[in-house]
């Protein structure tokens, strides 16, 4: 390798390295903030080194322990099991599409497309889970809305399908008498792994991050989801910190509320679950982006 060359990769090397410390500067903000001294917050702003440590964020969310772990319980379990009902219709629906022998294939994709700029709106959605299907407190009211459907999710995954998996693969299972159903599980679900990957990560980050089924749809605080719960917690510190009068009688000074560490000790709580589980994925993202990245 020649002294141009290498120059050049140094120079590639350190603007990677200066763009993951800029992705990574966030984060040690967030974690930092949430165990700074209220106060330091106040007086000084969020920064790197505080000049007062405290963990009454924290303490303050152990304090809502019992809530928070079931909603943790809750949240995980509408997100395995929403991610996993919706990896299975949004591939049923997308192999079909993908095979360019289907009847009327053009106009059920553009059906698929037509629900990308166009929805019912909320209050006959409403009407329609909670009159029509019953869904109102319970976990279905949590799943259900996620899963029909997100038309981007479709395309991207019949694009992969249409692009990667061999057509004279399932010719010649055809004529060695494998029906579609055994060839989408046989042949088409084990080549698919990176789409699946990649819309299994946009729908659990979807369900781990949604608040908005859990607000419209659930009053019974049993079976509120995490976001919920910590989004219902900062609204009740921030109902006592503007007033003086309750929040005395609470047995807490407005001093004392830890509004903003508060704020980064949820997102702290919040994310570390998904910054565990994305590197199990990161090796079929890039794939399954690139691959199925052109809607045609």
């Amino acid at each position: 390798m020649n002294n141009e060359n290498r120059v050049w990769q140094w120079a590639a090397h350190l603007v990677m390295i200066l763009f993951s410390i800029s992705c990574l500067l966030p984060f040690v903000l967030l974690t930092m903030s949430s165990i700074t001294d209220e106060k330091t917050i106040l007086q000084n702003g969020y920064s790197l080194f505080p000049k007062q440590f405290s963990l009454s964020a924290y303490e303050y969310l152990w304090q809502q322990s019992s809530l928070v772990f079931n909603a943790y319980g809750i949240t995980v379990l509408i997100t395995i099991v929403g991610t996993t009902i919706s990896l299975l219709i949004t591939s049923m629906l997308a192999y079909p599409l993908s095979r360019r022998d289907l009847p009327g294939g053009t106009f059920f994709a553009f059906l698929l497309f037509f629900t990308l700029l166009f929805n019912g709106g909320l209050v006959p959605t409403y009407l329609i889970y909670t009159q029509l299907f019953h869904i109102k407190n319970t976990l279905w009211a949590l799943i259900v809305p996620g899963l029909l459907m997100n038309g981007f999710n479709v395309l991207l995954m019949r694009t992969f399908f249409m692009t990667t998996i061999p057509v004279p693969v399932l010719e010649s299972a055809s004529i060695d008498g494998a029906s579609e159903f055994k060839m989408y599980y046989k042949i088409v679900l084990p080549l698919s792994l990176p789409i699946l990957a990649t819309v299994g990560l946009f729908q659990g980050l979807a369900y781990w991050n949604d608040w908005n089924n859990g607000l419209i749809y659930v009053t019974n605080p049993k079976l509120f989801s995490l976001q919920n719960v910590l989004n219902r917690i900062m609204s009740d510190i921030q109902f006592l910190a503007s007033n003086s009068e309750i929040g005395s009688q609470a047995g807490e000074s407005i001093a004392q509320l830890p509004s903003e560490t508060f704020r980064m000790a949820i997102a702290v709580i919040a994310v570390i679950p998904v910054l565990i589980a994305y590197p199990f994925f990161q090796k079929y993202f890039v794939k399954g982006m690139t691959i199925g990245a052109v809607k045609g």
